[in-house]
């Protein structure tokens, strides 16, 4: 079986791209008892459990999943805090079901949820970003915000960018991509009449928004997009394309600076020793005296 993926909430599940991706799960559940029989028949079932969680959840969330792994005792639950708007989120969550039923092993596809994470251009239509605090804004975009009509665009990854819609573009990946979008309370015509044509993305489709997104925009008035990689082929060949460490904790293989599941930094790389004749000869080197050439 493949390795499980885990998110918060039902609303984090997107539509699979076909039959070959496997649901997402959800955890933790309502009470810690069941999050605890159900985790451990995850486990059970597929052996490994990556679980996505956005790194803005409320503390009881992450004080459960974290409680969970701690009476398991169990050292293949992963818990990844991600630092996403929640339909990023969701899209990050549906590559790593695409690549679990690949070749990769459970360290690889944990450790390969920062890189993908990288590659997702995440942001929303806004129609005021006066309560808007996770990403910085300006005093003048603050004062614009409350003009009728004002509309802004925002990106919150990979890189943090706001513009006032219709006197400037929001720069886009220069990659293939298919584009999510999620409207809330706003018409979502800019998005998918201006935003998708200029990014030149390779398809849209319209997803339910996320419960958790007007709390994290700020505002019911959005609508919110993710674009990123959407064909397994491509996010086979991104991850594969990454040289592989083994943890020097748990022993499972990774990818980057850090154990998805054990959470253990990849050691620096040992000091390069010099021959013992280079050493016997820098250390007959004297210096000079002062003035001499």
């Amino acid at each position: 079986m493949p390795t499980a993926i885990a998110v918060t909430s039902p609303d984090l599940v997107l539509p699979p791209h076909d039959r070959q991706t496997p649901p997402a799960v959800v955890q933790p559940l309502d009470t810690l008892e069941s999050s605890l029989t159900g985790m451990h028949a995850l486990i059970e079932q597929h052996g490994y459990v990556i679980s996505l969680y956005p790194s803005s959840a409320e503390g009881s969330v992450t004080q459960r999943l974290h409680t969970v792994r701690s009476v398991l005792e169990s050292d293949r639950i992963a818990l990844l805090g991600i630092d996403l708007p929640p339909l990023g989120l969701a899209l990050l969550a549906q590559q790593l079901r695409q690549l679990s039923v690949c070749d990769f092993s459970p360290g690889v596809l944990a450790s390969s949820a920062r890189l993908l994470a990288h590659y997702i251009y995440a942001g929303a239509l806004l129609g005021s970003v006066s309560r808007l605090d996770r990403v910085p804004v300006s005093l003048k975009s603050h004062a614009k915000s409350w003009v009728p009509g004002a509309q802004f665009a925002v990106l919150a990854n990979p890189r943090a960018q706001l513009v006032r819609v219709g006197q400037e573009e929001l720069p886009g990946p220069e990659f293939g991509t298919r584009l999510l979008v999620a409207a809330g309370q706003h018409p979502s015509d800019w998005v998918t009449g201006t935003l998708a044509p200029g990014w030149r993305v390779q398809g849209v489709a319209a997803v339910p928004l996320p419960e958790e997104s007007a709390r994290w925009w700020g505002t019911p008035r959005l609508v919110e997009f993710a674009a990123g990689l959407y064909d397994v082929s491509v996010l086979y060949q991104l991850v594969s394309s990454v040289r592989r460490e083994e943890c020097h904790w748990c022993g499972l293989e990774l990818i980057g600076d850090r154990c998805g599941f054990c959470a253990a930094p990849l050691p620096p790389p040992p000091a390069l020793e010099l021959p013992a004749t280079a050493v016997r000869a820098a250390s007959s080197v004297r210096a000079l005296p002062r003035g001499a050439t």
